[in-house]
C-alpha cells in the first residue's frame, strides 16, 4: 500500500483529479461521494507516483512507510473500504458532466459569504472568460469555518487556506468584506448591480435541547465555544466556566469531539497553535478533568465520523472511555469495533478523560442562575415504523454535577432576506442550486448542515453549472447599474470601511507576524474595529493594533486563581 489518506482529509477530491491511474475513491459522480467521510487509495492499483500528495490541499496523504503510530489505523480503514466497496466493475451513479462552455462579456456575480463553498464557487465561475466575482462577507476576514470552526489542534486541515489564497489571487476576484447583506446592502441592491447573486452563508443557527433550564448561564451551544476558542468576533465574550471538574456535551458529532478534545488538551501544546489569547488564558486556569459526551442512542448510531474517532482514540495524555449503560457493544462496523475496544480501556490515575456515554438523554439543566448540574435519563432503542432505532427513556434518571452544558445537536440555516426559506430543513429551497434565474445557493444553506470542507467543491460546481445554463440560454437579466457603483458607495461609509483583498492581506500579515514573535502560526485579532484598523495598516510600518483580548478570567467564572 504505497500511499494512505489520513485523518485530516477534507474530501476536496483534488487528489482524485491528479491521480493518473484513477485509484482514489469514491470520486465525484460515484455512489457515496457526497456522504463520504474521506477518500481512499486503492492499494492494488496505486503506482506510488506521489501526484496525490502534491495535489492534496491539507497534506493528508502519506506514504505508508512514513505513517506515525497514531496514523497506522488508517491502513486498516483504507483496506476495509475496498473490501466492502470494490471499484473494478462499479458503474458510476452519474458521470461527471463536461463543463459547459459559454460566452460571457463583462458578467459579474456577487457571492455572499466567504467560506469554502463561496470560494469554490468563485473558483468555478472564474474558469469562464468574461466572468468576474465580488465576494461579500459581514466579517473583515474570509474563510468561514476554516478560520473559525476547524479546531486549533488541527493545523494540517487549515492548510486548505493555501488553496483559497490561490483562488482569491485570480484576476477577476474581488473581496467586499465587512459588509452585511440586510444591514449595509439589500438583496434588491445586489440584484440591480449583478447578473447573478449566489448565497453561500452556511448554517449558523444551532438547534436547542428543548429542556427546562436551558436558558441558565453556562448552558451554551458548542458552536459558541468553538467560535470562542477560534477567535470569532461574535463569540469572543462567550461565557465559559471551567471552574468545576466536569463539562457535559450533549450530542456526539465531530464538533462535540472537537470541543471535548480542546477542553482536555495540554495547554502548552495548544499554546503553539492559533487558538485565541483569552481562551488560552482561560484554559490555563481550568480545573476540568472530565468531559462527558452524551448520545441519546447507541454506538452504532453515533454521529461522529470514524476518522475523528481514530484521532481521539490515539490521544496520548487523555483517557478516552466508553459508557454504554452496561449494554454489550456488538462490533458490526469499523466504528463500533473501535468503540468496543475503547470500552475495554481502564482509566489511568491522574489523567484527564473524555467519556463517550451512549443511551443517555438530557431531562433538565439544574441551577439557580448558572449551571450546576444536568439531569439525564437512560434510554433504550426501539425501532419506529420505518425501522429507524429511536431513543426511548427507561425511567432511570441521574443528576450529573457539571460546570457547563454544551449543546451540539445539529445546525440549521437562518432565513436570507429576500429569499424563500424552508423552516423545517433550515435551507433555501432550490433546484440543484438555482433558487430562481439570477439567484443561487451553495453550501449548507443549499443542502443542510452535512458534509466536509471538500464536499462544498462538488456542491459549488453543481450550482455554478445552473448559473452557466441560465447565462448560456440568455435568461439572465443584465444589471441596471454597474457593480462598481455599489462597491464605491459602500466604500464611502467612513469608519466601517469595506475591507478588500489588500486589506485582508494586511490583517493576515499582521496576525502571522504576531504569531512569529510567539512561535505560533498566527495570533488572531478578534475585535472587528481592530481588524478594520489592521486592514488599513501598511505592511512593514511597525504599527500594531491593539487586537488582542486581555488574558483575564471569564465573568462569574469559578476558575481557581
Amino acid at each position: 500500500m504505497p500511499h494512505v489518506v489520513t485523518q485530516s482529509c477534507c474530501s476536496d477530491a483534488s487528489c482524485v483529479v491528479a491521480c493518473p491511474v484513477k485509484c482514489i475513491h469514491p470520486a465525484p459522480g460515484e455512489p457515496g461521494f457526497a456522504e463520504a467521510e474521506m477518500v481512499y487509495v486503492d492499494p492494488q492499483s496505486c503506482v506510488d507516483c506521489g501526484a496525490c500528495v502534491t495535489a492534496c490541499p491539507v497534506g493528508a496523504i502519506v506514504p505508508d512507510t512514513k505513517l506515525t503510530e497514531r496514523q497506522l489505523p488508517f491502513i486498516a480503514l483504507n483496506s476495509s473500504y475496498f473490501m466492502d466497496e470494490p471499484h473494478a466493475d462499479r458503474t458510476p451513479l452519474a458521470l461527471v458532466p463536461k463543463r459547459r462552455e459559454v460566452r460571457a462579456d463583462d458578467v459579474r456575480v456577487a457571492i455572499i459569504g466567504a467560506g469554502p463553498a463561496a470560494l469554490y464557487a468563485a473558483d468555478e465561475l472564474l474558469k469562464t472568460p468574461g466572468v468576474t466575482v465580488d465576494v461579500y462577507d459581514r466579517l473583515p476576514t474570509p474563510y468561514g469555518l476554516v478560520r473559525a470552526g476547524v479546531a486549533p489542534d488541527h493545523q494540517d486541515t487549515k492548510r486548505v487556506v493555501d488553496l483559497f489564497r490561490s483562488i482569491e489571487e485570480q484576476p477577476g476576484f474581488r473581496y467586499v468584506l465587512n459588509v452585511e447583506v440586510g444591514r449595509d446592502v439589500t438583496h434588491d441592491d445586489l440584484a440591480r448591480h449583478y447578473h447573478g447573486v449566489l448565497y453561500a452563508v452556511g448554517a449558523s443557527a444551532d438547534r436547542p435541547l428543548g429542556v427546562p433550564g436551558e436558558q441558565l448561564q453556562g448552558s451554551v451551544s458548542a458552536t459558541e465555544v468553538v467560535g470562542w476558542y477560534n477567535g470569532h468576533p461574535d463569540h469572543a465574550d462567550t461565557y465559559v466556566d471551567l471552574g468545576l471538574e466536569r463539562v457535559v456535551v450533549v450530542g456526539n458529532g465531530n464538533v462535540a469531539l472537537d470541543v471535548a478534545r480542546i477542553l482536555t488538551a495540554d495547554v502548552d501544546a495548544l499554546a503553539a497553535t492559533d487558538i485565541a489569547d483569552l481562551p488560552l488564558a482561560t484554559l490555563r486556569g481550568s480545573v476540568v478533568r472530565e468531559v462527558l459526551v452524551l448520545g441519546r442512542r447507541g454506538p452504532a448510531e453515533a454521529a461522529f465520523t470514524l476518522p475523528e474517532l481514530i484521532g481521539l482514540a490515539g490521544l496520548d495524555d487523555v483517557d478516552v472511555l466508553v459508557d454504554n449503560g452496561g449494554e454489550e457493544i456488538v462490533p458490526s462496523s469499523p466504528t463500533t469495533s473501535l468503540i468496543a475496544e475503547l470500552a475495554r480501556r481502564q482509566p489511568r490515575p491522574g489523567r484527564r478523560r473524555i467519556v463517550l456515554r451512549f443511551r443517555t438523554t438530557p431531562v433538565r439543566v439544574l441551577g439557580e442562575e448558572h449551571v450546576e448540574a444536568l439531569e439525564v435519563a437512560r434510554t433504550t432503542l426501539q425501532s419506529d415504523d420505518a425501522g429507524v432505532p429511536r431513543a426511548v427513556p427507561t425511567g432511570e434518571a441521574e443528576v450529573i454535577p457539571c460546570a457547563m452544558v454544551l449543546r451540539s445537536v445539529g445546525y440549521r440555516g437562518r432565513p436570507v432576506p429576500g429569499l424563500p426559506f424552508d423552516d423545517v430543513t433550515g435551507t433555501v429551497p432550490n433546484d440543484h442550486g438555482r433558487v430562481r434565474v439570477g439567484v443561487y445557493v451553495a453550501g449548507w444553506i443549499k443542502r443542510g448542515a452535512s458534509g466536509f470542507i471538500g464536499t462544498n467543491k462538488a456542491c459549488a460546481e453543481e450550482t455554478v453549472a445552473r448559473f452557466l445554463d441560465d447565462l448560456g440560454s440568455g435568461a439572465l437579466i443584465p444589471p441596471e447599474v454597474p457593480a462598481e457603483q455599489l462597491v464605491e458607495s459602500l466604500r464611502r461609509r467612513g469608519s466601517d470601511a469595506v475591507v478588500d483583498r489588500a486589506g485582508w492581506r494586511r490583517i493576515d500579515t499582521m496576525e502571522r507576524g504576531l504569531g512569529r514573535l510567539e512561535g505560533r502560526p498566527r495570533v488572531k485579532i478578534v475585535e472587528v474595529p481592530d481588524l478594520v484598523a489592521a486592514s488599513r495598516t501598511p505592511v512593514g510600518s511597525g504599527r500594531r493594533v491593539r487586537g488582542r483580548r486581555p488574558a483575564r478570567a471569564q465573568p462569574r467564572s469559578r476558575i481557581a486563581t
